[in-house]
């Protein structure tokens, strides 16, 4: 399937995930905190919002040196930061903010069952954090439970609908584990299309200098039992004009070669196909113009 062969490798990273949500608690503690004026600010508050920037930094430096990272020292600081919530959690035990921040932290050294526990600790004691909901649907993911995770991110786009990484997030377990959901029974094939599409159209719409989004979204109609073609065509039209490199721009029109085929439109997609010449894109493109020769042929 044109599709599968053609996924280009910008969906979002695990580490660019990481980094994304960490955005979240980076100096307002990630949108935990209520805004406060400097001066009113408890020391609880102050103290999370420093160990929240080392951390940051901390993960956005282990980006930076992807392979060449030093697991020993990464793992001695995290165990430092760490050590650090501990003090907090244990000197302020009812800061939800607190253990929101490290349940995250937990969860992105591997330590999920310590991870979930924090986090459901600040969902006990403060139900209306939206990072809160929103790591717990990652949780209940990872460990393999998307049905149970579907209404955390959901409760998560209530609390912060303007959030994108919320909206991907939603579209993502609901695209990838569609079957799971259909076996529920909580869910209709054409339910589940239509929340999954909207979700990834609203990532889309909410962060338009994501490529990522755009594409995912374009991605989608792919997912659909019963996709719009006519629709499907326009967004993969409009989204080379957002595709960063030639190649990307290129497999855009194959693309919307692919659909123009779906929608009995050969001279367009032959028109499109002759625009491609990147040598990476050959393959792709030869299956498409065999595709047109067969439909000719008929």
């Amino acid at each position: 399937m044109i599709r599968n062969n053609l996924r280009l490798q910008c969906a979002v990273t695990r580490v660019a995930a990481w980094l994304a949500a960490l955005c979240l608690l980076c100096v307002a503690a990630g949108g935990i905190l209520p805004l406060r004026a400097a001066e009113s600010e408890t020391m609880a508050e102050r103290n999370l919002k420093k160990i929240a920037e080392r951390q940051r930094e901390l993960f956005a430096e282990a980006a930076k040196q992807g392979d060449k990272l030093d697991a020993e020292t990464f793992r001695a600081q995290a165990q430092s930061i760490a050590h650090e919530y501990e003090l907090l959690v244990r000197n302020n035990p009812t800061f939800p903010a607190a253990y929101a921040a490290y349940g995250y932290m937990l969860g992105k050294i591997g330590m999920a069952s310590e991870a979930t526990a924090m986090l459901m600790k600040a969902n006990q004691l403060d139900p209306d954090i939206p990072l809160v909901k929103n790591q717990l649907g990652n949780q209940l993911a990872e460990a393999g439970k998307p049905v149970q995770a579907a209404p955390y991110y959901i409760a998560a786009i209530k609390l912060a609908p303007n959030e994108p990484l919320y909206h991907y997030q939603l579209g993502t377990i609901l695209a990838e584990a569609r079957d799971e959901f259909l076996k529920s029974g909580e869910w209709t094939r054409p339910s589940l299309d239509a929340a999954m599409h909207a979700a990834f159209k609203r990532a889309a719409e909410l962060a338009p200098d994501r490529f990522e989004f755009a594409y995912r979204y374009a991605e989608s109609f792919y997912d659909l039992e019963k996709p719009d073609w006519d629709a499907a065509l326009q967004v993969w039209s409009g989204l080379e004009d957002k595709a960063p490199t030639p190649i990307e721009r290129q497999t855009m029109r194959l693309h919307a070669a692919n659909i123009c085929l779906k929608l009995g439109k050969p001279d367009h997609a032959r028109a499109l196909l002759n625009t491609v010449e990147e040598t990476a894109l050959q393959t792709h493109k030869q299956k498409l113009l065999d595709q047109l020769g067969a439909a000719a042929a008929k």
